[in-house]
């Protein structure tokens, strides 16, 4: 348990995540996770890198537990550096990074899907940033990589989820997949990739970065600040022990 790293084939990286029950990462996970992908787009024998998880869904953001159990504001503020580091580690990755995304991609699992170079989903795969139900806010950034401005606010002000499908009338999902054919699915659209020059897949995902019309690490960044304002007014907290409370309560 925890993140890998494999090498299912020449030229592909795997960074599996796989945190039980619902990969809710703790603090340290996600700095593993920053840390993998790092790793394997470093390789020199990589040429795509294949973000995937394991279980239920592909990630369902932070450990919110972890937050309330920890007092003061440690966890928040290693949470939210965390998120930044595994977000940016996606997005600056020196290959093209593709996420396989099955079940549920909640709150940070939409930053790390935001900031990749293409998505391939499951076919119950579900997207969303129930971000004001939690008690926070953030990647807002990630999720306008998805969909339309009106359509992202919308999202983000009901906390309402957006399916694989409908992601891929908006162009930003490549395929949709039976789930028990995602992860095939993906490896296809990273050995297509990966046939490609290493060499000049590095200089390509530099000069698409380089044209990005807007700076996803600032804009985060800035969304966070936000964050913090929420917690130290006292109603972050509120929702957040009222989340844990309700997943304590049905066990």
């Amino acid at each position: 348990m925890g993140v890998s790293v494999s090498r299912p084939e020449e030229g592909v990286r795997v960074v599996t995540v796989d945190v039980p029950p619902v990969n809710a990462l703790p603090v340290q996970g996600w700095y593993d996770l920053a840390d993998a992908v790092r790793t394997a787009g470093a390789d020199p024998g990589a040429r795509c890198v294949v973000l995937a998880a394991e279980g239920r869904g592909f990630n369902a953001g932070v450990d919110l537990k972890e937050m309330q159990r920890t007092p003061g504001h440690t966890a928040l503020l290693g949470a939210n550096r965390g998120c930044y580091a595994a977000f940016a580690a996606v997005y600056d990755c020196e290959v093209p990074v593709v996420a396989a995304i099955q079940g549920f991609c909640l709150g940070g699992g939409v930053g790390l899907a935001g900031n990749a170079d293409a998505i391939v989903a499951s076919d119950d795969a579900v997207f969303g940033l129930p971000e004001l139900d939690r008690g926070a806010l953030g990647a807002a950034t990630h999720l306008a990589r998805l969909v339309p401005a009106h359509l992202m606010r919308t999202l983000y002000y009901t906390s309402r989820t957006v399916t694989a499908e409908e992601l891929r009338a908006h162009g930003s999902v490549w395929r949709v997949a039976p789930r028990a054919e995602l992860r095939a699915a993906a490896l296809e659209l990273a050995r297509e990739i990966a046939a490609k020059d290493g060499a000049l897949l590095r200089l390509a995902k530099a000069a698409l970065n380089g044209i990005d019309p807007v700076d996803v690490r600032r804009s985060y960044r800035f969304e966070q600040g936000f964050t913090f304002e929420a917690n130290l007014s006292g109603v972050a907290d509120r929702h957040r022990e009222a989340f844990v409370a309700s997943r304590e309560t049905r066990g």
